[in-house]
């Protein structure tokens, strides 16, 4: 897969990117992640200044970022991939809200393509042209669309065949089918006891079938607390 990521600030990737678990799938040729400046798809003024962005027609605060270079990147990026098969999704607060079912569909996708919105917004007509889906990674409003750009990058490729040292990790995450697409109950690690407080029972006796149910009524307690509209999801 090939994820090409659009931004003013490319340096804002390079130690996300470069550490852990991405790092190794990128060394690994498992993704191919492509970092591209903006401002390198602008034209230059006869003050060799490159123009990104204007105020908005019809008034109001802020700039809004031109069509014209994200139009060219966008071309240039599909002519270097894959021209028909590059899905273009813009990062915005105005965007469908990112989730599970969202990441494992993209991580099917051959070559996407990332655009990182910026100042008071993208002109409409860019959208018009140019973009397949807008996602957005909650209803809150950031500077910027690199840090949800990360988080797509790094929940996509958790998907991939390759990435993750257990092919079956993502299969016991939360929202994934073995808990009901609800949230996933605790877990426990070594040692038995700390500070008082002891692994239960239960994970214990090495009875799996009695382990499964445990697992699935914590999670189920768990999600009724903290995320009861998903009792009501599938």
């Amino acid at each position: 897969m090939i994820l090409s990521i659009i931004t003013l600030f490319p340096d804002m990737f390079s130690s996300v990117f470069g550490d852990s678990i991405i790092s190794r799938a990128v060394d690994s040729k498992k993704i191919t992640i492509e970092i591209y400046q903006l401002g390198d798809f602008a034209k230059s003024t006869i003050s060799s200044r490159k123009i990104l962005d204007s105020p908005p027609y019809g008034g109001g605060p802020g700039m809004v970022l031109r069509p014209e270079p994200l139009y060219t990147a966008v071309e240039k990026i599909k002519e270097k991939n894959l021209p028909n098969d590059s899905k273009v999704i813009l990062l915005s607060p105005q965007g469908k809200q990112y989730n599970f079912g969202i990441a494992k569909n993209l991580s099917m996708e051959k070559s996407i393509i990332l655009v990182c919105g910026h100042y008071e917004g993208v002109d409409q007509r860019f959208i018009d042209l140019c973009v397949d889906e807008e996602l957005s990674i909650g209803d809150y409003i950031l500077t910027g669309g690199e840090i949800p750009a990360m988080v797509l990058v790094d929940s996509i490729a958790r998907f991939l065949s390759g990435v993750l040292g257990n092919e079956n990790s993502t299969e016991n995450d939360s929202f994934t089918k073995n808990y009901s697409y609800q949230l996933q109950g605790p877990v426990y690690s070594r040692p038995r006891e700390f500070l008082g407080k002891n692994v239960p029972n239960v994970l214990l006796n090495g009875n799996h079938k009695e382990i499964e149910k445990w697992k699935m009524n914590q999670s189920q307690k768990k999600t009724k607390i903290i995320r009861p509209d998903l009792l009501n999801e599938k």
